[in-house]
């Protein structure tokens, strides 16, 4: 069993989960459903296509960016 990484995030009135090693994305009206939608997609996906290698530790980083004057953040 390999453990993967889930970045999820709300947009609009669902949440989107992304698995970064694989590429895999989904999305489900709760996090635990968007989490469990990306599982059953990474799933497949790595039936079809195997992983020859991945990353286990994925590095995640800020960074700051200027938003000009009345352009909503």
């Amino acid at each position: 069993m390999t453990v993967l990484t889930a970045v999820i995030y709300k947009e609009e009135d669902l949440f989107i989960a992304q698995c970064p090693q694989v590429g895999t994305v989904s999305q489900g009206h709760t996090i635990e459903e968007a989490l469990a939608n990306l599982k059953e997609a990474t799933t497949l996906y790595l039936e079809e296509f195997p992983l020859k290698e991945v990353s286990l530790s994925p590095l995640l980083a800020t960074f700051e960016v200027e938003v000009a004057a009345g352009v909503p953040a």
